[in-house]
């Protein structure tokens, strides 16, 4: 068959050489340094694949392909080479392909097709809502006493369910007996999932029993597919009686499950339920999401859970958890709320070890607590470290340490703080102007104040 279809590879026709054609390839013997590498000679098996692909291309685009293919005086069609052609046109050109495998069977009565070639025409049609002629295909298979796949099925339920047609999806699986093509597990997960998306999970409950009813197993994508949607609407305690049902039945619920079903606990304000089911995880040897994880210690972290959340990201990261710099954003602003400073640093120094480059929220978070904790000593060094390792501070850092300055009576400081704002462009506000002078002028340093006053008139021109 390979020797019949190289005539699809085209050879030019022999014509004469011009003049300038031989002068040319004279004056190249005459100058070539070395012979020229000749290309490379088709083998049989690119002969094959271009005809597959010239054959292909005239299923997509000739209204007369059949027609056409006759022309061709092609070899009887082997399932192969129908195979390759169903699949290279089917899923643009649906009914183009189903009128080539048309020909190629009635072309030659020895061609048998094999499942493998309706699996490839069944998937396309539905996808492009030829309902009819997908059946009538089943039918066919059906008589040549070829047993219908299942996945391809669950595919097309799968398919009806994403274009929000869940009736026609609930079809096919109801004809799918009358075609001897049991519903396995597969295709029951696809109908869940079609009848999830569209909002029905009574019937999905119900789909549910029917699969206890005819002994069909779940596994885990059934549980998946449905915590998935009861999370997605809403339905939180439903879905957290599933997983507790998956756990009963001897089934790991899915990672994303318990993921989705976390944070929909914490955007309802079910803490203490996504608190336990964390827990759970961390005993199972599961580790939530980081996504998931920060949403959850957020929450925790304003409801005023910080040593709990100190203690879950110790475990969690001690299970193999990586932090990320979110994770670090939570947690070291909140304790250093709490004034537990050396937890803080023990926290900074981590998200360092671990490459993040801190920023200088982080750096005030705990500039504050120290001066809070009257360590302005310590506050001040770790400010200039801030500055050392590259980490510019802007205007609210800056703000934020003169105002605690300020308040902790340390006016000179205060005051340059102020200047070196000035020197690195960023423009005081004039409350910060206003507290530095009026601060100066109660400790009697007159001189500085005036100084204050002269610098903030510089800078606003007036």
């Amino acid at each position: 068959m390979l020797r019949s279809l190289s005539f699809l590879i085209r050879r030019p026709f022999p014509v004469a050489p011009s003049p300038l054609f031989l002068i040319i390839s004279i004056r190249r013997l005459d100058t070539l340094a070395s012979p020229v590498p000749h290309p490379r000679r088709p083998s049989k098996n690119d002969a094959y694949f271009a005809a597959v692909h010239h054959i292909a291309g005239i299923v997509r685009s000739d209204f007369y392909l059949e027609r056409t293919l006759g022309r061709l005086r092609l070899p009887p069609p082997t399932q192969d080479l129908v195979l390759r052609v169903l699949r290279d046109a089917a899923p643009s050109a649906p009914l183009s392909a189903l009128r080539f495998f048309a020909w190629a069977r009635s072309s030659s009565p020895s061609y048998r097709p094999s499942v493998a070639e309706f699996d490839a025409l069944i998937l396309p049609l539905a996808r492009h809502r030829h309902w009819s002629r997908m059946w009538s295909l089943s039918a066919d298979m059906r008589s040549l006493s070829l047993p219908l796949p299942p996945d391809t099925f669950a595919a097309v339920i799968e398919a009806y369910g994403a274009a929000a047609l869940p009736d026609l999806a609930v079809d096919v699986f109801n004809r799918l007996p009358k075609f001897d093509c049991p519903q396995t597990t597969a295709v029951y997960n696809a109908l869940l999932s079609a009848l999830c998306l569209a909002g029905n999970f009574h019937g999905a409950y119900a789909l549910i029993r029917r699969m206890a009813r005819k002994q069909v197993p779940p596994d885990r994508r059934t549980f998946s597919v449905i915590v998935d949607a009861w999370c997605a609407a809403g339905k939180l305690r439903a879905a957290q009686e599933f997983l507790e049902e998956m756990n009963r039945r001897g089934f790991k619920p899915p990672v994303r499950g318990r993921d989705l079903l976390i944070d929909g606990l914490v955007n309802a304000g079910y803490l203490e339920s996504a608190k336990e089911m964390v827990r759970r995880m961390t005993k199972e040897g599961v580790l939530p999401d980081i996504t998931t994880f920060n949403s959850l210690l957020e929450a925790l972290c304003k409801s005023g859970e910080n040593d709990f959340c100190v203690d879950l990201l110790q475990n969690a990261t001690d299970m193999g958890l990586c932090p990320d710099i979110s994770t670090y954003k939570i947690l070291i602003p909140a304790v250093s709320k709490l004034g537990k400073i050396e937890e803080a640093f023990k926290l900074f120094h981590s998200a360092v070890e671990d490459g993040n480059k801190p920023f200088p929220s982080l750096y005030a978070a705990i500039i504050k607590a120290l001066c809070r904790a009257g360590r302005f000593g310590d506050a001040f060094s770790f400010f200039s470290d801030m500055k050392v390792k590259g980490h510019p501070p802007h205007r609210p850092v800056y703000t934020m340490l003169i105002k605690m300055c300020v308040r902790g009576g340390k006016f000179v400081e205060a005051a340059n703080y102020l200047v070196e704002m000035t020197e690195m462009g960023l423009v005081p506000r004039s409350e910060n102007f206003d507290m530095v002078v009026d601060g100066l002028k109660h400790c009697g340093n007159h001189e500085l104040a005036k100084r204050m006053e002269q610098l903030e008139v510089s800078l606003r021109g007036y």
